[in-house]
């Protein structure tokens, strides 16, 4: 036998584990707190729907009773400024002022026209959007009211040939008429502002 004794085994019960019910209140607790700051900062920073009626007023009105003393005293408060309803009136720019607004979009229709007609396919469509987005910030631009009308018929017309210019790209058919249509129609444009 060896001279090395070994100790004896015995068993015994297992201590209890450790609660970690103060753990999970900490946790619930903090939840409940980020919560609540969260409500509280939507509550203070987003807009209410709620608009105060327009007739309606914290001050009361005089009434219409058959009384000797119907007084009314001054209040305090002060009225609120009569709202305005109406767009202030446009001012009628002049021509030149007008000519320096929509010159470079025209510049660019004429290079995009180029582009056009040295391309094919998608590409050439590609412009020809880009084109027809640069029509409506011209439309958007308000014309003086000395060219006016010729001003809204020649975008008209313009828009008409890029449209028919898309048409014709898409379909796959020849563009030469309808790139020489919008040639002309930008032209008509040009001419009508002294460019």
């Amino acid at each position: 036998m060896t001279d090395d004794q070994q100790p004896e085994l015995r068993w015994a019960p297992l201590p209890p584990k450790p609660r970690n019910r103060g753990r999970i209140w900490l946790i619930v607790g903090l939840v409940v707190a980020v919560l609540a700051i969260i409500g509280v900062l939507l509550f203070l920073f987003l807009p209410r729907a709620e608009t105060p009626d327009p007739g309606a007023s914290g001050t009361p009105s005089p009434s219409a009773s058959p009384s000797e003393s119907a007084t009314t005293s001054p209040t305090a408060e002060p009225t609120d400024p009569p709202v305005q309803t109406e767009a202030p009136p446009v001012v009628d720019p002049s021509v030149e002022a007008f000519r320096t607004q929509v010159a470079p979009r025209l510049g660019d229709a004429a290079t995009g026209l180029d582009i056009v007609s040295g391309s094919s396919g998608q590409d050439a469509v590609s412009v020809v959007d880009q084109l027809q987005f640069d029509l409506q910030s011209l439309a958007d631009t308000p014309a003086p009211s000395s060219i006016s009308t010729q001003w809204d018929e020649g975008l008209s017309t313009y828009s008409q040939s890029l449209t028919d210019l898309r048409d014709a790209l898409s379909a796959g058919s020849s563009t030469a008429a309808a790139l020489d249509g919008a040639r002309a129609a930008l032209q008509s444009l040009d001419d009508l502002v002294g460019l």
